[in-house]
């Protein structure tokens, strides 16, 4: 997203889930408008987890869902270096 809309962006950017949480964190300068939160439902839903049961040991939980995540954006700007 950030390098289709401004080619010159530095990005530096990790993932991580745990238990129906997403946590996006890392440096990134970019002229680009980017809504955190929507680019992870977003991603979460296409490659599809769609399911979140508080019994971790049910059948029916994929263990994440893009519809209830909670999404935890630590984005800095990069260095000038």
């Amino acid at each position: 997203t950030c390098l289709t809309t401004d080619p010159k962006s530095k990005v530096a950017c990790e993932t991580c889930t745990k238990d129906n949480m997403v946590m996006v964190a890392g440096e990134i300068t970019t002229q680009a408008k980017i809504d955190y939160d929507k680019v992870v439902r977003g991603v979460v839903e296409s490659i599809g987890y769609d399911t979140y049961v508080g019994d971790l040991s049910s059948v029916d939980s994929k263990g994440l869902s893009f519809k209830t995540c909670e999404v935890l954006v630590r984005i800095n700007k990069q260095s000038p270096d």
